[in-house]
């Protein structure tokens, strides 16, 4: 068991806040415009869908067997090869330019892949520089550098890509995103070389399903709904202020609001949210992301799609916030579960991506039935309720003191 310390940030922690801001800037800066950049070559919500669908099934399965890599070898070789495969994969976007669409599948394999290595090291080195008393508060910091990128990153790169002709502001965003994952390989390197674990139990998150005193037969369902709604909105709602507006510009003013309210709503947040609060905050913030969405149902505009986006910026942190604390808290509640973190978060990774997959599929399913923009704002209200799913499945592991066994 971790000893109890007082919520502060070391230096190990303030670096691994560096490295995924980094990533999280570049992200910002090139991820927010390249389902876009695929769009403006092939109008097609199904696309983007299949696109989505390469990237959750490559991210699982990397974590899975990367989880082996990560827990008995060099954990950090895996979080700068993920980093570097992503550098790779806007190399490859660039390289192909237009008729990236024909290669929808090899490039969301690549990208996949390039995420679930470096999300599998980060979460894992993540657990051992936390502990549940800082927990809070480094979320809190993640999602707050997330909102100070979240500002500048989309609206420099919505404002220079609607000032130059073509695909050229796409080609200078990328290749900036190049330029700033190379620098967050290079700051990894300042991060101390992780401890080795034991052996990998290549089918502990089965083992885990199936012990029915495991809190994770909770916590997983939970997990999975909210990868319901994840794996649509991460995509859908750029993609539709777009179409709105068909203004990069625009989607990068849409960004710099939303995220501007996100860097207030994460600070305060990180300051003020107790675990105590977890399970009341947690349904107060599920059931008002799904309030925020029915202004849709009236008209999908650039004003509406605001409304959704600041308000989903308000109430977000009060619902990811516990989701993600109780779930790493629930990977140190035993000596027996620390030395089993590495599987513990490929179960957690894999929960969620059967979410995504789920919600992406059902959206690409419907939407061979009908593309009118009625059936996406009835799929919306349908799939962004799962939070409230995601609550009833983990509430019970929400109160203190109940997260060790079910």
């Amino acid at each position: 068991m971790k000893s109890k310390s007082s919520a502060r940030l070391n230096r190990q922690t303030i670096l691994l806040l560096a490295v995924n801001g980094l990533i999280v800037l570049s992200g910002a800066l090139s991820g927010t415009f390249l389902n876009v950049y695929l769009w403006k070559s092939k109008q097609d919500y199904a696309m983007i869908g299949w696109f989505t669908v390469a990237q959750q099934l490559a991210v699982g399965l990397t974590f899975w067997l990367a989880g082996k890599w990560v827990k008995e070898y060099n954990k950090m070789n895996a979080l700068r090869l993920g980093i570097g495969l992503t550098g790779l994969f806007y190399l490859l976007v660039l390289w192909v330019g237009e008729k990236a669409i024909y290669y929808i599948w090899p490039l969301g394999i690549l990208l996949g892949i390039a995420i679930g290595l470096f999300w599998i090291a980060f979460n894992v080195v993540y657990f051992e520089v936390t502990d549940p008393e800082n927990r809070d508060l480094f979320n809190g910091w993640v999602g707050l550098l997330g909102s100070i990128t979240g500002i500048v990153g989309p609206w420099f790169s919505g404002l220079l890509i609607s000032m130059l002709k073509g695909d050229r502001g796409y080609r200078i965003i990328f290749t900036t995103s190049l330029i700033i994952y190379a620098l967050g390989v290079v700051l990894s390197f300042f991060l101390k070389k992780r401890k080795k674990g034991g052996t990998y139990a290549w089918l502990e998150p089965v083992k885990q399903l199936k012990d029915k005193g495991s809190p994770w037969r909770l916590m997983a369902p939970g997990l999975a709904a909210q990868g319901i709604r994840e794996g649509v909105f991460a995509f859908l709602i750029n993609l539709l202020v777009f179409v709105a507006t068909k203004q990069e510009s625009k989607l990068g003013q849409f960004s710099l609001i939303t995220s501007a309210v996100s860097l207030a709503t994460y600070w305060l947040a990180g300051k003020w949210f107790k675990p105590a609060y977890r399970s009341a905050g947690m349904l107060v913030g599920a059931l008002l992301l799904w309030v925020v969405m029915v202004p849709l149902i009236w008209k999908v505009n650039y004003f509406t799609l605001l409304l959704l986006g600041i308000g989903t910026a308000i109430f977000m942190p009060l619902y990811i916030l516990p989701m993600v604390s109780s779930g790493f808290d629930l990977m140190g509640t035993s000596d027996e579960n620390v030395e089993k973190r590495v599987e513990l978060v490929v179960l957690r990774e894999l929960s969620l991506m059967v979410g995504r997959l789920l919600g992406t599929i059902i959206f690409i399913i419907v939407l061979s039935f009908s593309k009118d923009q009625s059936t996406i704002t009835v799929l919306m209200l349908v799939l962004g309720a799962s939070p409230i799913l995601s609550w009833i499945c983990v509430r019970r592991l929400l109160k203190p003191g109940k997260s060790a066994r079910t």
